[in-house]
Formats: C-alpha cells, structure tokens, sequence
C-alpha cells in the first residue's frame, strides 16, 4: 500500500491587505524579482544596498548606507515622540546553484535567493513607501534596517555595534521570515526561545597516506572519516534527552585525490544546533570525544575547531502577544499558531539589546508547487504574501502606537 503525505492546502479565503497596501503588490513582485536575479552573498551586498538606497531615498526618506560594510538603515520620521519601533529584513543571498526555470532566475552563477531575503527585503521596501506616504499621519519613527549577512558570518551584531539601532534609540523591533514549511496565509508565533542556537564546527582527520593496493601501510583518512561521520549520528540519538530538542549535522565531507590512492586527510565540516544552554557547553565536548576515540582506534590524529555563531533567538513575550493579536486580528485565529525551528538567526542579537519579536509568514503553496524547502535549489514561493507582510508589520506599528498613547 502506497502512503501519501497529506498536501498542506491553502485557503482561497486568505484576508487581503487594505487597499492602499493592495495598490503595492505588483511593485513588490517586481522589486523581489529584481532582487532574485541579481543575488549577493554576505557583506557583499553593493548592487543591493545600492537598488534598496535607491528606492527609499526616491521616497524622501532619511537613507545611511554603508552601515557595517553594506548595512542600510532608513529613517521615517513621525509627528510625534512617541516609542521608536523598528523593521528588520535580512538582504543577502547563499552559494547555491539556482534550479528554477523562471523569468527571474539567478545571473549570478553559484548564488541563489534559496531563502527568502529576497522577499523580506521587498516587504521592508513596501512598508517604508507606506509609511512614507503616510507620514503627516504617524505618531512616531520607524526605522526599518536592513541587514547583510544573515547567512553568516552575520550581520546583525556589527550593524549594532555600528549604531543601527540609535540616534533614535530603538524601543521595540520586530522581524518576519518567509516560511515555506507553513501554506501561505498562516503565521507562526510564540513568546520564548524560537531559534536555534547556531553553531559550526571543523575537524581535519590526519591519517597516513599510501597505494590503493597496498593498506596495511596506511592509516585510511576516508575510513575513519566515514566512521566519525556515522558515529555523530548518535550523539542526539543517545546522549540527548528525546524531549530535548538538537542537531548534530556533517554538512561537508572532503577527501580523496585519486581512484587508486588511500587519502592522507580528510577534512569535515558541520553544524550544532539546540536551546538549552546545558547542551550548548555539552555537546561540542561529546563531538570531540567522538572524534578522538575512533581516531585513536585508528592510529590517527585529529585537528578540531568549534564556533559559536548566534544565540538562541528570544521572543519579547508581550511584543510577541501583539505580534499574535494583530494576526489573529488579520488572518483570523485558526491561522495563528505557535512555531519554532532549530534553524539559527542573528535577529537574536537584535533581540539581546531591545524587546522585540520574530515571527514566521507562511509562503508555501503546493498547489503551484511553490513549496519546495529553504536552501532548495528549486525554493521560491507564492508572492502573495508580499503584500501580506507588508499588512503585518503595518498593523504591528499600529498597534504599538495604540498601546504607547494609551499608557
């Protein structure tokens, strides 16, 4: 018997934006595609920052480039001296091989929007031409900052170090992520831990290299290699408590010269992922246990570096109750749930310094195969939620607005 996944379904019912929002979705699809064609990785971002300055500052609004090498930061002064609240969108892209074959495909060989920066970057571009159009009637600043580098080596710690979030000092932030593992039209948020912390490790084996025909006399690196790779597996699988969330990920595997010959080394790389910070102290001294055991077994020898990346990501729980008010207000309760995934993000720096919330937009619609997961060759995903972003955070400030003139 042949058993299917169940499809998810996107409800046709899905609420629309107000109509002066509305009015900006074929501008939104246009600039995400613009963006999708020519991706940038990391700190690399100039043709980017430049279309988003670009952009923002044909609006009339306050523009600073340059923010931690490619950073960009606008500022939409209101009437008023209420609460600054700010927008965060990440712009960079990854090294992947784009496989769609769409209109809007990648020209820049090897890099891919394969996560959706793309998208929040448009959203963040929608929102700023609202509230520029819609300034004489705000009561506070905003500043939307967009960020490089989410991706790695991150962006978000040296945009602050930079300033980002003064001169107007930031009271609250809020931040969304395109999310294909949730149909389009639904939002996932919750108060608490909702990323992962994030880390990377390196391992070198170092064995002893010699003919393909001949291995008593060697130390095979490709051997041992294989049998750490195995053995990571289980470090989740028994040392971890199944009611405790972890990953432990060999992403990289590299080795080998020839058919014929046993490889001297072979070099490894991977990522850590968890929530509690008992396991974040704890596991990269079981990966290296693991590693030194079977290379001792082998008679080789082991090089080991472990990088902590970004912290757990923290959801402000009263910012993270509006953030679930508005969308339930919006979209409806049914479409509202709460959400976390072991994924890292560097918006958790942003959330160390000021309360805030990050809050996931579903984008998937299988229907039209726009479904396919982040960091996908193939991903994209259904542009209607453009325009539902833009809603989002729009209501979000509105909110924050109606809270701060009430206290």
């Amino acid at each position: 018997m042949l058993l299917r996944r169940p499809r998810r379904t996107v409800m046709s019912d899905t609420p629309r934006p107000r109509p002066s929002i509305g009015a900006l979705q074929p501008q939104l699809v246009q600039w995400r595609r613009h963006l999708h064609r020519f991706p940038e990785l990391g700190f690399q971002e100039q043709a980017t920052s430049r279309f988003i300055a670009q952009k923002l500052a044909s609006w009339g609004i306050d523009v600073q480039t340059g923010v931690a090498k490619t950073g960009v930061v606008a500022t939409i002064a209101g009437r008023g001296d209420g609460p600054v609240v700010a927008v965060r969108a990440d712009m960079d892209a990854l090294p992947i091989l784009e496989g769609n074959r769409v209109e809007y495909a990648s020209e820049n060989t090897g890099i891919m929007h394969a996560c959706g920066h793309d998208g929040h970057v448009a959203i963040a571009l929608g929102t700023a031409r609202w509230l520029a159009e819609h300034r004489d009637a705000l009561p506070a600043t905003v500043k939307i900052l967009f960020q490089p580098a989410e991706e790695g080596p991150g962006g978000a710690k040296p945009m602050i170090e930079a300033g980002a979030l003064a001169s107007p000092d930031v009271a609250a932030i809020v931040g969304l992520h395109l999310w294909n593992n949730m149909p389009l039209g639904q939002v996932g948020v919750k108060g608490g831990p909702s990323f992962a912390n994030a880390a990377k490790f390196k391992a070198t084996i170092l064995g002893r290299g010699g003919h393909g025909a001949i291995p008593q006399q060697t130390v095979d690196a490709v051997v041992v290699g294989a049998q750490v790779v195995n053995a990571l597996q289980t470090i989740v699988a028994r040392n971890v408590d199944p009611f405790e969330p972890a990953v432990v990920t060999v992403g990289k595997f590299q080795s080998g010269t020839n058919f014929n010959v046993i490889a001297q080394s072979a070099y490894l790389e991977g990522t850590v992922r968890c929530f509690s910070p008992e396991l974040e102290t704890r596991l990269p001294e079981r990966i290296e246990q693991v590693i030194a055991g079977i290379c001792q077994a082998h008679g080789a020898s082991y090089e080991f570096e472990y990088d902590r990346h970004y912290p757990v990501l923290m959801n402000d729980p009263a910012v993270a109750e509006l953030v679930r008010s508005v969308a339930e207000e919006f979209l409806g309760r049914g479409r509202v749930r709460p959400e976390t995934t072991l994924g890292g993000e560097d918006m958790a720096f942003f959330l160390q310094k000021v309360p805030g919330c990050y809050f996931f937009l579903g984008s998937a619609n299988p229907e039209r195969g726009l479904d396919k997961p982040h960091h996908h060759p193939c991903f994209d995903f259904d542009e209607t939620a453009l325009g539902l972003g833009v809603e989002l955070f729009v209501r979000c400030l509105e909110r924050f607005w109606e809270r701060s003139m009430a206290e």
